[in-house]
């Protein structure tokens, strides 16, 4: 199966600070002709190094996801690639001057409006889109896993439990096309608890987030203001996008039960391999 690809039709810059690093950084995504696929370009190093939006460049999945190829390093770019992935963005080249791109408000929205402030342009050439004929799954212990299934479409479903009194048992089921995704899912943001920021910090991490651009809770209550009651596997959905669009165009029906970054590099590599 294939489809006719996509780009941007004219760059777009934003400027803010990353999420973990803190540090202030100036994102400009640029048209890319046909075939470039997704690259990040570091312009602040030697040589302006690139990366390409590849599962074989993952070099870390500490609650991000890190890409990185020679002197080209990336990392927590799970939310640009999930709002590319969506609205199918499969030719960008994306400047940055630091190694984490902006938080913005924490989801992937501001990458959304990015890209529809720079307008979507279809291209001649096709790229395939891998489609299934079998499920695949990766499993962590007897309770985490994800797991892709045959299907005509996109779809995710996620199922988080979490003893924390307000969150619990929350599971949500989505059917993903760009205004689905646009509603439902890009408006979510990360999700962070007071006991962690202490040891986040200590391990350089968290630096920029805020109680507007994540969703924290204490010990029984939340001390952001929500968005949807449960926002925190609409942001999980998220992130499964952003790490499943290293393997490219995929129809699939996603299932996961307290997934992570690690489960999805995981997957992204076994549906890498059916495409070879």
């Amino acid at each position: 199966m294939n489809r006719k690809q996509h780009t941007i039709q004219k760059s777009v810059t934003y400027k803010g600070n990353g999420l973990h690093s803190g540090l202030p950084v100036t994102m400009t995504m640029h048209p890319a002709k046909a075939g470039t696929g997704i690259l990040f370009r570091r312009v602040d190093l030697a040589g302006a190094p690139t990366v390409a939006a590849k599962s074989q460049n993952i070099t870390n999945t500490m609650r991000a996801t890190t890409l990185e190829d020679g002197a080209a390093k990336v990392f927590t770019v799970e939310h640009v690639l999930s709002a590319l992935f969506a609205l199918h963005i499969d030719n960008c080249l994306i400047e940055m001057d630091s190694a984490e791109p902006p938080v913005g408000d924490g989801s992937s929205k501001t990458f959304v409006d990015m890209v529809l402030e720079g307008g979507i342009e279809e291209q001649e050439e096709t790229i395939p889109v891998l489609t299934l004929d079998h499920s695949v799954a990766v499993y962590e212990g007897d309770k985490k896993f994800i797991a892709a299934l045959p299907y005509d479409g996109l779809r995710v479903t996620f199922t988080s439990m979490n003893p924390h009194p307000l969150l619990g048992c929350q599971t949500l089921d989505v059917i993903l096309d760009e205004e689905s995704y646009r509603k439902e899912i890009s408006p979510a943001r990360t999700i962070g608890f007071t006991w962690e920021l202490e040891a986040m910090r200590k391990m350089g991490l968290g630096k920029g987030g805020t109680l507007e651009n994540a969703v924290v809770y204490s010990e029984d209550k939340c001390l952001s203001k929500l968005r949807f009651q449960d926002e925190l596997v609409r942001h999980k959905i998220l992130d499964i996008l952003g790490d499943i669009s290293l393997v490219g165009p995929l129809q699939a029906h996603i299932i996961a039960v307290l997934g992570s970054h690690k489960l999805n590099a995981e997957l992204s590599e076994k549906l890498q391999a059916l495409k070879k």
